[in-house]
């Protein structure tokens, strides 16, 4: 049985190949960039959640152009990495452009994954930049003492308990990871001066995890353009089919049944560590005021 030429039409992939116009996919990678896969607030990017979708959005025949459509206030530095490097793979082998378009937020982790594209547009409104590292914790020794709790720690190896939130803080502890950060910030300003080359502005320090605006990055060569994805795309490949490519959901989502309750699944100290998840993901979107 053929489908109507309305449904095919608005395929991407084999079936959509029936008709001659080129196709531009479109990814959405929204949420905080993590490796965690549990139930959390508001969605995540990792390198094992996106593979079949970035595949999905290279698959094409008449594939003209990928769009990553990006808001992230940023998180792992290897799932960026990860996820950024899939992308770069991906457009060499089928030798297709692709650009990124930055939404609410391209911060930190997510300016990582912007700089997978060949070209960056942000809204005028748009927060970007970020490029620095960040680490945080909390120090609860003196709580733990005021309520009369011992902490036993047993280790094998001087630096196996570095920065343990139930122990003094240390200074060279301290020392230790600042110069951790150091390096990986280095990595940052490698993979953003690669990826942007000439079109960074000489003499703009643009490494110090300063946010800008869309419109004060394009000032600094952070992205190339002001516009929407669909307004930039529309123009640029007038003929084409503009088709968003999507993650598969749960069949229960699928099916419109939803999903237990968390609690129904998860007891003591797993609920305690989904509900830190949830609120080191809601601080790291609250950085921009989102």
């Amino acid at each position: 049985m053929r489908l109507p030429d309305r449904l095919t039409s608005r395929l991407p992939g084999r079936l959509g190949d029936r008709t001659d116009r080129p196709v531009v996919s479109m990814v959405r990678l929204h949420g905080v960039i993590t490796a965690t896969t549990g139930p959390v607030p508001r969605s995540v990017i990792n390198a094992n959640a996106l593979e079949k979708t970035l595949e999905r959005a290279f698959a094409p025949e008449r594939l003209a152009a990928v769009a990553l459509l990006v808001n992230s206030p940023g998180g792992s530095p290897t799932q960026s990495a990860l996820v950024a490097d899939r992308i770069r793979g991906l457009a060499e082998e089928k030798g297709v452009p692709v650009l990124a378009f930055c939404e609410d937020v391209a911060a930190s982790g997510g300016y990582w994954l912007a700089c997978a594209a060949d070209e960056i547009y942000a809204h005028s409104t748009s927060i970007v930049g970020s490029i620095g590292v960040i680490s945080q914790g909390f120090g609860l020794h003196n709580l733990i003492e005021r309520w009369g709790v011992q902490r036993r720690l047993y280790t094998a190896g001087t630096s196996k308990a570095r920065l343990d939130p139930f122990l003094p803080e240390k200074q060279e502890d301290v020392d230790w990871l600042r110069d951790l950060q150091d390096e990986l910030h280095e990595i940052f300003k490698q993979w953003v001066t690669t990826r942007r080359g000439d079109r960074l502005k000489s003499g703009a320090d643009i490494f110090t995890g300063e946010v800008w605006t869309g419109a004060r990055a394009v000032e600094i060569g952070l992205v190339d353009g002001l516009g929407t994805a669909r307004g930039v795309l529309s123009g640029r490949f007038p003929d084409a089919e503009l088709v968003p490519v999507e993650g598969r959901r749960p069949l229960l989502a699928r099916l419109g049944l939803g999903a237990a309750p968390a609690a129904a699944w998860t007891l003591g100290a797993d609920q305690l560590l989904g509900i830190t998840q949830a609120a080191e993901i809601r601080a790291t979107w609250a950085r921009y005021g989102l």
